[in-house]
């Protein structure tokens, strides 16, 4: 903090500090902190309410009874004690509909309550989809990488670093159209009569039902999220010292040894950013899956999320599935890092 000060002067330091404590509070904590609130209740029927819908009969049956007894009031000759009768009864009456309407609204009213039971609305087909959702997130993560190594590895060890710059802006560029016209451009291109299978046709093979099986859903997530792969590989490789991969060959190691003694290595903080964003994205992706199915297949876990909160209007058990989506993605950060042996100082860097 002290530094902080000493480095940028009183006046900036406290905005910066100002802006992060938003960012942190504001942007990071407090949407999770909600989150974790409204998975832990939900709205019930209050305590005693079949006892309260008991006596909210009996109150009705004595209005019932009130009317009769009006009935016979209205016939007395007497027009007196008729009066003294009316007047008894109508304030009974009143009485009677003023309680009713307490307990009604006592009845209706449901009241918060606190329990672990939105976590247990996902039965054995939501855990299914769940259980997809993830192992499909990890596949796409695999593929992502072996496809990405290699381009970020030939990139980072180029001579000229003009040539770099402009393959990774070529990288770069379909980035700038919007992701669903690029999501829609990959489902014609993987549609039963589109180029993909045209030039499967041509080569003498078999139509493949991209779309149906979900074949098309990798390759578009891949493709949507190859970047997040590619650019921290890039940026970790090319810090690699070139003599290093000399000296190596030098003693004879072959080329898989260099990669895997030497690059693979050096590589592990940008390959734990690239499989942990990627995997993240993938997990949480909606757009994708949605549109590359055609809504037809078996849903993405995003989509029951979805559903939760805005077609079954349940907050709550959305609020639950979301962070447990949530919860899973925090285990593979900590498990990616244990695996590659990294820490979040060399993941941040």
């Amino acid at each position: 903090m002290t530094r902080l000060f000493r480095a940028f002067g009183a006046p900036l330091a406290s905005v910066i500090l100002l802006l992060s404590g938003v960012w942190i509070l504001g942007l990071i904590a407090a949407p999770q902190l909600i989150m974790i609130e409204q998975s832990l209740w939900r709205m019930e029927r209050p305590e005693g309410s079949a006892e309260i819908s008991v006596q909210i009969d009996g109150l009705y049956n004595r209005l019932d009874v009130i009317g009769l007894d009006r009935s016979v009031a209205e016939s007395e000759t007497d027009s007196a004690k008729r009066e003294t009768e009316l007047a008894a009864l109508a304030a009974e009456e009143a009485a009677i509909k003023a309680e009713i309407a307490v307990l009604e609204e006592k009845e209706s009213t449901p009241v918060k309550v606190y329990t672990l039971d939105n976590f247990g609305q996902m039965g054995s087909a939501h855990l299914a989809i769940f259980a997809k959702t993830i192992v499909a997130s990890l596949a796409v993560s695999a593929i992502a990488l072996v496809v990405c190594y290699p381009i970020a590895y030939a990139v980072a060890k180029l001579e000229t670093p003009r040539t770099a710059a402009a393959i990774m802006l070529a990288l770069v560029i379909p980035y700038a159209i919007n992701e669903l016209l690029r999501i829609f451009a990959w489902q014609m291109i993987l549609n039963n009569n589109g180029p993909a299978n045209a030039l499967l046709g041509l080569l003498g093979f078999d139509p493949v039902p991209f779309l149906d099986s979900g074949a098309g859903v990798f390759v578009a997530m891949v493709y949507a999220y190859i970047l997040f792969m590619v650019f921290p590989l890039y940026n970790v490789l090319e810090t690699l010292d070139s003599n290093q991969v000399e000296a190596a060959r030098d003693l004879g190691a072959s080329t898989w040894q260099i990669h895997r003694r030497v690059v693979i290595p050096h590589a592990r903080p940008g390959i734990a950013v690239g499989c942990i964003m990627t995997f993240m994205l993938s997990a949480g992706s909606y757009a994708v899956p949605y549109i590359m199915t055609r809504g037809t297949a078996a849903p993405w876990f995003t989509q029951l999320i979805y559903n939760r909160f805005f077609e079954a209007t349940n907050w709550n058990v959305g609020a639950a599935y979301a962070l447990s989506l949530l919860a899973v993605c925090t285990v593979f950060i900590f498990l990616m890092m244990r695996l590659l042996k990294v820490s979040l100082k060399d993941i941040a860097k």
